[in-house]
């Protein structure tokens, strides 16, 4: 049986000489670079300008002396977000590494894959999206033997499990952080990085000695010539050896027009001594103002308020004073020293919930701490008794503040009420949260999450928010949420 010419067998071609190829290779396109500079050097210049040098788990550099942070990362990615609030932990917490989960929900493109049968014959188009969320994790820390470590690593599980295998848990911390994730092996991924960098970096020039701003958002190489009646949009890059002409178009931006190949500068060093500044933190955020009549009708409110409290409650104090009596004797009543409005100290009166080594278990279970910031706090914390376990639950330990309330050292609503020792991490956050008096109840209260390494920045956030924005609407809304939320745990 004979075969038709298109599935006629052919000869194998002759056996290549050793160390020779029938065909030639074809040589590797070298990368597009803007200013002498290509993607990968883009992203280092980019982090070095905020004073962070980027150090990767595999790759031989030199670990500068004059770099502020050291951001340590994996090979395979890019990584974007904003410094300033990680920088703010930093201050806060001062851990010697700072382990950060960059979450990128951005939505993703997708491409149109070729599907062929076993002839490698067409058959259809597949669209095919990208995962439309990514998480990863980096690191941060000023410690320049902690970022040695991690790049001597054989790869990138050993360099994670160095870090915590060899620096305590006391000096560690957690941050989440929204960001973007890049594969640095992926073109797509790649152009996407270039966009986003173009739109996000206001002064490339701090890192970038050939960049020079025309107009606007238009950076240009030194060598470039730009006719000045060209018409640009947004923020632009022109590179090496480029000539632009004047067209009916204009040029849009976020885009990089990249450097001429045959002209390609050589990258200048990096001036670590005179990198752009990260920017600063915001000034203490300053308390919304209130008038005199605010004042007192808001203190005549917590007045009446606690009052009926004590009042509706006082009917269960026997029974609680039992159960605590019963299970641990006394005393009956805990009083911690917190800080009021101005620094002052009172005494925050609570039911004991605790047994009565409580403090002394705690320097024990520090290294067990669940919380990312000042706070200890467990999940499952054996320092509770039975009946303070339930106290907790429905919230009946605190009732005895109420009385704190009557004295003036509290009010219903407010932020949390700290020690001077937490008071201590953020001046900023400290001197907004004493500017008013701490609260049985607060934002803090109804709208934490717990979520992992994200405790202490929302105590932060929410603290700062009722200081700026208090009103007696928020006050009353505060108010009907705690008391939703303990019916519904007694609904349960």
């Amino acid at each position: 049986m004979s075969s038709s010419p298109s599935t006629m067998a052919l000869p194998a071609p002759p056996p290549a000489a050793p160390g020779f190829s029938l065909t030639p290779p074809t040589p590797p396109q070298p990368q597009r670079t803007i200013w002498g500079l290509d993607p990968s050097q883009l992203h280092t210049r980019y982090w070095a300008s905020n004073g962070v040098q980027v150090v990767r788990q595999g790759e031989p550099s030199e670990i500068v002396k004059y770099a502020e942070l050291f951001l340590l990362t994996e090979s395979p990615t890019f990584t974007l977000f904003k410094l300033s609030d990680v920088v703010d932990a930093l201050n806060w917490i001062k851990p010697q590494l700072l382990f950060i989960r960059l979450h990128d929900t951005r939505d993703r493109t997708y491409r149109e894959h070729v599907v062929t049968d076993e002839f490698d014959q067409f058959v259809r188009f597949e669209r095919r999206y990208e995962a439309s969320s990514r998480l990863t994790r980096v690191a941060l820390t000023p410690d320049r033997d902690v970022a040695k470590l991690w790049q001597s690593a054989p790869d990138a599980l050993t360099g994670w499990r160095r870090l915590r295998r060899f620096i305590p848990r006391t000096e560690r911390a957690t941050f989440s952080v929204d960001g973007h994730i890049y594969d640095r092996t992926a073109p797509g991924e790649v152009a996407h990085f270039i966009y986003d960098l173009v739109a996000r970096w206001h002064r490339p020039d701090s890192t970038v000695l050939r960049a020079r701003l025309m107009h606007g958002k238009v950076w240009r190489d030194a060598q470039a010539k730009v006719d000045p009646a060209v018409k640009f949009i947004g923020p632009v890059w022109v590179g090496c050896g480029r000539k632009i002409a004047p067209s009916e178009m204009p040029i849009v931006g976020p885009t990089v027009i990249w450097d001429d190949p045959q002209n390609r500068p050589v990258n200048d060093d990096i001036h670590w001594l005179h990198i752009e500044p990260t920017p600063t933190p915001e000034e203490t955020p300053q308390p919304r103002p209130h008038s005199l009549l605010d004042r007192v009708a808001k203190r005549a409110f917590d007045i009446c308020f606690a009052t009926a409290g004590l009042l509706a409650t006082l009917p269960l104090y026997p029974f609680i004073m039992l159960a605590i009596y019963l299970e641990d004797g006394r005393p009956f009543f805990f009083a911690h020293k917190r800080e009021t409005r101005g620094g002052r100290e009172f005494p925050c009166v609570k039911f004991r919930s605790m047994r009565k080594d409580a403090e002394k278990m705690k320097a024990l279970l520090k290294k067990t701490n669940h919380a990312d910031g000042p706070q200890f706090f467990m999940e499952h914390d054996p320092r509770l008794t039975r009946t303070g376990r339930f106290l907790r639950k429905y919230n009946l330990d605190e009732l005895p503040q109420f009385w704190n309330v009557l004295t003036g050292d509290m009010s219903v609503v407010g932020p949390r009420p700290s020690p001077h020792k937490e008071n201590q991490y953020c001046p900023p956050w400290r001197e907004a949260r004493l500017s008013v008096r701490p609260g049985i109840t607060g934002l803090w209260q109804v709208k934490r999450t717990r979520r992992a390494g994200s405790d202490f920045q929302e105590w932060i956030r929410y603290d700062l928010e009722y200081v700026e924005k208090r009103s007696w609407w928020m006050d009353l809304h505060i108010i009907w949420q705690t008391v939703a939320g303990i019916l519904g745990k007694v609904s349960k």
